[in-house]
């Protein structure tokens, strides 16, 4: 079963830290989002295997985008 990750907020990302095919563990860092001067660090929720990466460095996510789907 697939783990669809979303923005919980309005952000630009800041950072991307995984690629997809990377093997990631529940609470690694996928991504890092920037809000009102804040890091925000998107993590895994479970462990697997990130089969699709949905945002670039420089993207605007609003909430509910899909970020990640880990599989």
């Amino acid at each position: 079963m697939a783990d669809e990750i979303r923005a919980e907020m309005v952000a630009n990302v800041w950072k991307v830290v995984t690629a997809p095919g990377a093997t990631v563990a529940e609470g690694d860092t996928l991504v890092i989002l920037e809000s009102m001067k804040m890091e925000i660090p998107v993590i895994a929720e479970s462990d697997g295997t990130v089969s699709q990466l949905a945002v670039n460095e420089g993207d605007v996510v609003q909430e509910g985008d899909l970020i990640a789907v880990i599989s």
